[in-house]
């Protein structure tokens, strides 16, 4: 069989559960992680016999596929902001409109000359891959970053990252919802996350790709109180945020003035913002004056 042959037998087969431009894209990225060669790459070689083990490894990776298990969890890898993570289903994997998340920071935030003895501070929490603190340290190379997270897979992954990716990260384990743990920590410029936000009761209606293999642990939280993280950050950030420090968060489109709310309760004024598709996804929260 040809690399050609091999390349349109795959994509048939995955055009069974997925559609067309879907089960292209995954194709491209399955084919290019295995032989290494670019698309037009490819082409250029489609009438080359595929290896044996090539084939071998194409039919494992597409039972996988076939059981709706994530592209990324099967090659292990997932871009975000420009930069290739390590991901497995220990953590979520990074979506876009966290990506918008990040660019907002970046455009918004003033970096202070990196020789000041006092760097800018960040705080992510809920670190998950580390995808949102590497890529603002990389971005913003003079800041401070520190990542907590409840979970140690999960901080393993993101130490992993830090270290292929070259960026200078402090990763801690605390049970952020636990008042208790906040007096280990500091006082930043600013505060950033993506943290769980789904009640239990709407994991059924989620696709298959997510509840079967993403961690619970990063999706999900209790019914009577889907914001109960944002109302943690809020009242953290009251003693943790320095005078004219930000917040930033992803939310759930569906909740957005309800989130709005939250951090205007604790004296937050706080300013909705739409992801490229229209949608409300983020929230800036900055100290009122006074």
């Amino acid at each position: 069989m040809t690399t050609g042959e091999a390349y349109i037998d795959f994509i048939k087969k995955l055009k069974t559960i997925y559609d067309d431009r879907e089960a292209e894209t995954i194709s491209d990225w399955v084919f290019e992680n295995l032989t290494g060669m670019k698309r037009w790459e490819r082409r250029a070689n489609q009438h080359n016999e595929i290896k044996n083990i090539e084939y071998q490894q194409l039919q494992k990776y597409l039972q996988e596929l076939l059981k709706h298990k994530p592209v990324q969890y099967i090659l292990n890898e997932s871009w975000f902001y420009k930069m290739k993570f390590f991901v497995n289903e220990d953590v979520l994997i990074p979506r876009p409109e966290t990506e918008e998340l990040v660019e907002w920071i970046i455009n918004e935030f003033n970096l202070p000359n990196p020789n000041d003895s006092k760097p800018i501070n960040i705080l992510e929490i809920g670190s998950g891959s580390g995808c949102i603190s590497i890529s603002l340290k990389t971005e913003l190379p003079g800041a401070h970053v520190t990542a907590i997270d409840i979970s140690e897979k999960a901080l393993k992954v993101a130490k992993k990252n830090a270290g292929e990716l070259k960026a200078s990260v402090d990763f801690l384990k605390i049970d952020f919802l636990d008042e208790t743990k906040w007096g280990s920590l500091s006082q930043y410029d600013i505060i950033v996350s993506n943290p769980p936000y789904i009640p239990v009761k709407e994991k059924e209606s989620l696709k298959r790709n997510v509840i079967d293999f993403e961690p619970d642990l990063a999706l999900f939280v209790e019914d009577n109180d889907s914001s109960v993280f944002y109302k943690k950050i809020a009242r953290f950030s009251k003693t943790h945020l320095k005078r004219g420090g930000k917040i930033y968060v992803e939310i759930n489109e569906t909740k957005a003035e309800e989130i709005k709310e939250v951090f205007e309760n604790e004296d937050f004024n706080a300013t909705i913002k739409k992801d490229i598709y229209g949608k409300e996804r983020m929230i800036k929260a900055v100290k009122s004056a006074g």
